[in-house]
């Protein structure tokens, strides 16, 4: 029996999964590629007077927060217009452009230019994938099995092309001839030309397999579908899915917290880069692993419980991480961290997929994917200004910020799944009417 059979997923899902891993293989190779690149002296200028170092913070910093700032406009667009699939195809094709645009470039300012172009680009492409994903389910017992999917091929692609990134740099410079001619290409020119390519191939895929649902309504340009922050309707403070939104974004900054520790990590633990590369890989292990199985449980059993017991989770696998001393315990807390990741991130997306209105399903998901790429955006300026503080302090932070979320969930949001006929499959999903 396919996978996809054994967790009720739908095969549109894997084959937008499959595409969005190719995209996130290609363009993870950035991660790493980019901060090497911009301190190797190929680029160069003065950009305001700022440090190196400075700029390529900022260089950094502004793919994230154009992102995610920018996907609840693109989710309200593709909602008024009744379309994904060509909101999701402008995305890629921007950024394949402007992915290849580095290799036409030396200075700070254009490279500003491009990365900034690159992140308006994701957030056309996230509301609208996710708003796919969220229709291609259709009911609300198919939901969380169909997200936990998605995101289990991004994980691949995006934990994979770091790795592959650094063989490839490892590797160069690389020489080709074709008919007689020789042609000489570097790390950084063949990583920018391999996150071209995936891009190309995540359009193709998507171009040829993926379609719009045939009944997508139109959303009117009027504040019935806008977001909403407080609960007009119930008896809670906050609106069920913006508490997701905010339970989210403490999720993420707690994940985000390690990256920038790098150093200090080594130091503390005695132990190599390749270790430290082996711990950041464990959270997204362990995501990838647990997503699909989390999600169609989630499906069957409810939401709630999986989103609330991960944050819960995530307070002591935040703060182990600041508290071990052997590179085995900072391995082991990541595992945990990811175990809890997964238990919040795929049941909170199908919660807020069963409470979007009809034809409203790119605005309310945006608001769980930005809130998500501000805290991964976040994370790191905020571990970078704690660890001043003490070694222990930024852990000690992201363990609060996950009980914090996790007292958020437990008393501002709904359950979608609660009786008998919705476990079955019967039921209507709440939002959906």
């Amino acid at each position: 029996m396919a996978l996809t059979d054994w967790f009720d997923i739908d095969r549109r899902v894997a084959i937008l999964g499959l595409a969005r891993m190719v995209d996130s293989l290609g363009n993870s190779f950035l991660v790493v590629i980019l901060p090497l690149y911009l301190s190797s002296g190929i680029v160069s200028g003065n950009f305001f007077g700022l440090s190196t170092s400075l700029i390529i913070g900022i260089i950094l910093g502004m793919f994230g927060f154009l992102n995610s700032l920018g996907q609840p406009f693109a989710g309200r667009l593709t909602d008024r217009a009744g379309k994904r699939k060509i909101f999701v195809m402008i995305g890629l094709g921007v950024l394949a452009v402007s992915t290849f645009t580095y290799t036409l470039v030396d200075s700070y300012a254009a490279i500003i230019v491009i990365r900034a172009v690159q992140g308006l680009g994701v957030a056309l492409t996230i509301p609208a994938v996710i708003a796919l994903v969220n229709e291609y389910a259709g009911e609300a017992t198919r939901r969380g099995g169909n997200m936990g999917t998605y995101n289990t091929f991004r994980l691949i692609g995006f934990g994979s092309g770091p790795v592959l990134s650094g063989f490839l740099l490892a590797a160069a410079p690389y020489s080709f001839t074709v008919a007689g001619q020789t042609f000489t290409f570097s790390g950084f020119e063949s990583a920018f030309y391999i996150a071209v390519l995936g891009t190309i191939l995540s359009f193709i895929l998507v171009w040829l397999f993926v379609a719009d649902p045939e009944d997508i309504e139109t959303t009117a340009a009027d504040d019935e579908h806008a977001i909403a922050v407080l609960d007009h309707d119930g008896d809670d403070l906050l609106d069920s899915v913006f508490a997701l939104a905010v339970a989210s974004l403490f999720v993420a900054i707690g994940i985000a917290l390690l990256t920038p520790l790098e150093t200090y990590v080594n130091d503390h633990l005695n132990q190599s880069p390749t270790l430290f590369g082996i711990e950041f890989a464990a959270f997204t292990v362990s995501q990838a692993v647990l997503q699909i199985p989390i999600g169609s449980a989630s499906d069957r059993y409810g939401r709630k419980p999986f989103i609330f017991w991960g944050l819960v989770l995530l307070v002591p696998a935040t703060l182990a991480q600041g508290l071990v001393t052997t590179p085995l315990g900072m391995i082991l807390a990541r595992l945990a961290q990811g175990i809890g990741g997964a238990m919040e991130f795929a049941p909170a997306l199908a919660l807020a997929g069963d409470l979007a209105k009809r034809g409203s399903s790119g605005t309310t998901l945006s608001v769980i994917t930005m809130t998500f790429g501000l805290g991964v955006a976040i994370g790191p300026i905020a571990a970078g200004y704690l660890i001043n503080f003490g070694y222990v302090v930024p852990f000690v932070f992201g363990a609060i910020l996950a009980g914090l979320g996790a007292i958020v969930v437990y008393t501002q949001v709904e359950e979608t799944l609660t009786t008998e006929s919705d476990v079955s499959g019967t039921a209507q999903p709440a939002g959906q009417d």
